[in-house]
């Protein structure tokens, strides 16, 4: 049987794969795709952070706990990344990066059917700009 397990590099590259894929569709002008990929590269990145933090050979976490690393909803992730605290202080020190979590936050899995009304170029500013999301992350995964 194949390995399927999902390393906490998957999800590094993955964030930066996404977070790429995102720019290269604001090039071609494509802001639906470019707002979902770009929220995603936060999801990955964040559940790299939920990575660092298991031990190797720890038991499986509790089912509730599962059924929250294995959520598509940025809060939920952020919480069990052990990171809010710290999110919530960068917010109020650093107003740039608390419009950038606010823009980030919109984002949801179901992002993806939407035809209309999504921002791709804010989004990807938002993640991988000044102050964004993603390099915040990043010095915490």
């Amino acid at each position: 049987m194949a390995d399927v397990s999902i390393y906490r590099r998957d999800f590094k590259l993955l964030a930066d794969l996404r977070a790429e894929d995102a720019r290269t569709l604001l090039v071609k002008g494509k802001q639906l795709g470019a707002f979902y990929l770009a929220g995603y590269a936060v999801e990955c990145a964040l559940k790299a952070c939920i990575a660092k933090k298991t031990k190797r050979f720890q038991f499986p976490p509790k089912p509730d706990e599962a059924r929250r690393i294995y959520s598509h909803r940025l809060e939920e992730l952020l919480d069990a990344a052990g990171l809010k605290e710290q999110r919530d202080k960068e917010m109020q020190s650093n107003p740039s990066f608390a419009a950038n979590w606010n823009t980030v936050k919109a984002w949801t899995e179901e992002c993806r059917y939407k035809t209309a009304d999504l921002n791709g170029k804010d989004m990807y500013n938002a993640v991988a700009g000044k102050d964004g999301v993603l390099p915040w992350i990043k010095q915490r995964w």
